[in-house]
């Protein structure tokens, strides 16, 4: 809800909480006064138009300060008579805070009110519900960590175990490996010796090495001389 208000000659667009500088007006700080010169009321879709201002309507506002505006120089000259006049000036004001707007029996400051509250028991709500939701993630953060650090212990001692019989099978898969080639020379070796003397080649080989010696035994027959000239 908002007014459109009449002071000191001029015309001001108010609300709840607005701070607007008027013409001096009677009044020390902190004091209440009511300004009655109302020209236009709008609630939402609906306002109301003074002729030439609105029956049953008013609007509260509160003296903040006293103050003065910056200085007006005015400057007053009329040639070839040596007349120069020269002046300033600080306009004193008012600030006002409008703290209701007043329309028959609606009030602007009571519907801000009961809008505050109801924001403010939102926010509340808001507030107790995510206080909640952080205190179950909390709740379920620890548990998740108590069974992990339960877990853990379990899988170390699994590790040591892989550890220690590793090396064991390894060390039986050696050996089952070395016995194993050990038969496979072995059977090998049998095969080829039984195989050696019934190959004709063998045989011939034999019978040539016992030849052999009875050759060279024998001496050589010396080559006669040839018959030379001298000889004839």
């Amino acid at each position: 809800m908002y007014a459109v208000i009449e002071t000191g000659g001029k015309q001001y667009r108010v609300e709840v909480g607005t701070e607007l500088e008027v013409e001096l007006l009677e009044g020390a700080p902190g004091d209440s006064i009511t300004l009655d010169r109302v020209l236009l009321v709008a609630d939402g879709d609906d306002s109301t138009i003074g002729r030439p201002i609105v029956a049953d309507a008013a609007v509260e506002a509160e003296v903040v300060r006293r103050d003065r505006l910056d200085k007006v120089i005015s400057f007053k000259y009329r040639p070839k008579a040596r007349r120069r006049v020269k002046k300033g000036h600080r306009q004193d004001v008012t600030i006002l805070r409008i703290t209701d707007v007043r329309l028959g029996a609606k009030s602007a400051a009571a519907a801000k009110r009961q809008a505050d509250a109801d924001a403010r028991s939102e926010r509340q709500r808001l507030e107790e519900a995510a206080a909640r939701q952080a205190a179950e993630d909390a709740a379920l953060a620890e548990k998740l960590a108590k069974a992990s650090a339960a877990k853990a212990p379990a899988k170390g001692a699994k590790a040591e175990t892989k550890t220690e019989t590793k090396p064991a099978t390894k060390a039986a898969a050696g050996k089952t490996t070395a016995a194993k080639s050990t038969t496979t020379k072995a059977s090998a070796a049998k095969p080829a010796a039984k195989a050696a003397p019934k190959t004709p080649r063998a045989k011939t080989q034999s019978g040539a090495a016992d030849a052999k010696p009875s050759t060279a035994a024998k001496p050589k027959a010396k080559p006669k001389p040839r018959a030379t000239k001298k000889d004839e």
